[in-house]
């Protein structure tokens, strides 16, 4: 083999040896050091996120208990907490407290914040701008927000005009342009409005996956165990597309339409 080969060979091996062996093991380090950086991020992402729990009003000012007191604002934006209303926020603490070391203490800070901001009708502009600053530039946050706070004045028979006003004003102060949230009302519409159809009672049962027989504890317990399993769950979403919470309204909103049927054709009889 002459020399021209042997150099030719050599400069092969050097440039397999970069871009293969030298490579590979520069990627693995690149992937450690990302993956050490990450459990660090989690790590004090966890670790300020359980400060929360330490004290209501640490609480209160983070973007979990800003939006809270908006989810108080909405719900009772109708005059009173409807029940099914009471259901989901009540779902919605579960979901939250749950990324919390001390899930039965964050779980009540958040009732004491709602409890005390729902009484309250001159602060939703404050609370509103204040959350909008904590958000910065998140598009994506402030829209699962704004989609979570239309589905829970939905979810009982549409959006009334008090609803309306309550919403409209937090969308503006959130930068939420007004056709936006008209298109996302849209899609709330047209993912429930073949759900606004009458229902006999026939089909209710189906639908909760219940006997006619059944007595109205064990019906109540079904629907109940329905609603919990497809509520929009404000976690998980974060990892979903936005039509989840539309679908999950939806089938929602079915759930309880069945659930009411039921009873009123129990009461005829």
């Amino acid at each position: 083999m002459n020399l021209k080969k042997w150099i030719t060979l050599g400069i092969i091996l050097v440039i397999f040896y970069y871009a293969f062996i030298a490579n590979f093991f520069i990627t693995l380090t690149i992937i450690a050091t990302l993956y050490i950086v990450f459990k660090i991020y989690k790590f004090y992402g966890r670790r300020k996120l359980n400060k929360l729990a330490t004290s209501k009003e640490h609480f209160r000012k983070s973007e979990l208990g800003l939006f809270i007191a908006l989810v108080a604002k909405v719900a009772k934006a109708d005059g009173r907490v409807q029940e099914l209303e009471a259901q989901l926020i009540g779902m919605m603490f579960d979901d939250i407290s749950k990324i919390f070391d001390d899930k039965d203490k964050a779980r009540a800070i958040m009732k004491e914040i709602f409890n005390e901001e729902k009484e309250k009708t001159d602060d939703t502009k404050q609370i509103s701008q204040e959350l909008n600053r904590l958000l910065g530039r998140s598009i994506l946050k402030r829209k699962h927000f704004v989609a979570f706070l239309i589905q829970l004045a939905f979810i009982d028979n549409g959006i009334g005009k008090e609803e309306d006003l309550v919403l409209r004003e937090i969308m503006h102060e959130l930068q939420i342009a007004d056709a936006l949230y008209e298109e996302i009302v849209s899609k709330f519409e047209n993912m429930t409005q073949n759900k606004q159809q009458s229902m006999s009672p026939k089909e209710a049962y189906e639908i909760l996956g219940v006997k006619e027989s059944d007595d109205i504890e064990i019906i109540k317990k079904t629907y109940r165990k329905q609603i919990h399993k497809y509520h929009p769950d404000i976690i998980s979403s974060q990892n979903k597309d936005e039509s989840y919470i539309q679908e999950a309204t939806a089938k929602t909103q079915e759930i309880n339409q069945a659930y009411q049927v039921i009873k009123e054709s129990r009461k005829e009889k």
